[in-house]
C-alpha cells in the first residue's frame, strides 16, 4: 500500500498546507491592521492608546512579521519543490506564480524593512512618554511610513491573491512562443512604480479603507490585461 505522507509529492502538500497557514496568519493581521486597528486607535480615547501601542501592537506585530516570513519561506520552498518535480517556470501555472510571489516578496519586504522598523519607533516612544519620558519627534513621521507601507501591502495582497490562485485554477494562454520575461517586465514595472510611492509618496486614494479595496481590485484587472497583452506580444 502506497503511504500518502511520503516522497516529493508529500513534501510539497506539506509546504502548500504550511504557505496557507502561514499566509492566513499574515494576511489576517495586515487586514486587522488596516480595517480595524486603524479605524480604533483614530477614535479611541487617549488614555486607552498607550496600553495599546506598548502592549498590543508590539504583540500584533510579533505574529504579523513571523507569519510574513513564514509564507514566503514555505511559498520559495514550494515554487522550487515543483520546478524540481518537473513544474515550469514558462508555463501558465509558473507565468501566474511568479507574478502572485513578485507581489508577495514586495510585500514580505515592506513588512520587514519598511513597517517593522517605524513602528518600533512608534512603540518605543509611547513606552518612553508612558515612563515620563519626552516624546520622540519622529514618531509621528515613522508612523505614518508604516501606514503608507502598510496601505500599499493591503493593495498588492488583492492581485497576489488573484494570481495565486490563478496558478492551479485559472489557465492562461501561454505557449512556448510566450515571452515570458517580457510579460513579467510589464508587471514588475507597474509593482516598482507603486512601491515608489509607497516608500516615497503619498497615500492619495489609500487614505480610506474603501479606497485601497477599490483601488486593489482596479489593480489586479489592470495586472490581468497586462499579462493579457503580454501573451499576444
Amino acid at each position: 500500500m502506497e503511504i500518502s505522507l511520503w516522497g516529493m509529492t508529500a513534501v510539497a502538500f506539506i509546504l502548500r498546507w504550511l504557505h496557507f497557514f502561514f499566509g492566513v496568519m499574515w494576511i489576517g493581521y495586515l487586514y486587522y491592521f488596516n480595517f480595524t486597528h486603524g479605524a480604533f486607535m483614530a477614535e479611541a480615547e487617549a488614555v486607552t492608546k498607550p496600553g495599546v501601542l506598548t502592549k498590543l501592537l508590539p504583540r500584533a506585530m510579533w505574529w504579523f512579521r513571523w507569519g510574513a516570513m513564514g509564507t514566503l519561506i514555505t511559498g520559495l520552498l514550494y515554487m522550487g519543490i515543483l520546478a524540481h518535480m518537473g513544474n515550469s517556470f514558462s508555463s501558465s501555472w509558473g507565468l501566474a506564480i511568479s507574478i502572485g510571489a513578485l507581489f508577495g516578496i514586495v510585500m514580505w519586504a515592506n513588512v520587514w524593512f519598511v513597517i517593522w522598523p517605524a513602528q518600533q519607533v512608534v512603540i518605543a516612544n509611547a513606552e518612553a512618554v508612558a515612563k515620563g519620558g519626552a516624546a520622540n519627534t519622529a514618531a509621528a513621521a515613522n508612523g505614518a511610513k508604516a501606514l503608507l507601507a502598510s496601505r500599499t501591502n493591503t493593495l498588492f495582497s488583492i492581485p497576489m491573491l488573484f494570481f495565486m490562485g490563478a496558478a492551479s485554477h485559472l489557465p492562461l494562454a501561454v505557449t512556448p512562443e510566450t515571452k515570458i520575461g517580457a510579460v513579467m517586465g510589464l508587471v514588475t514595472l507597474v509593482v516598482a512604480a507603486l512601491e515608489l510611492n509607497a516608500l516615497k509618496g503619498k497615500l492619495g486614494p489609500l487614505t480610506t479603507i474603501k479606497g485601497v479595496i477599490h483601488m486593489g481590485f482596479v489593480l489586479t484587472l489592470v495586472v490581468y490585461a497586462l499579462v493579457e497583452i503580454g501573451l499576444r506580444m
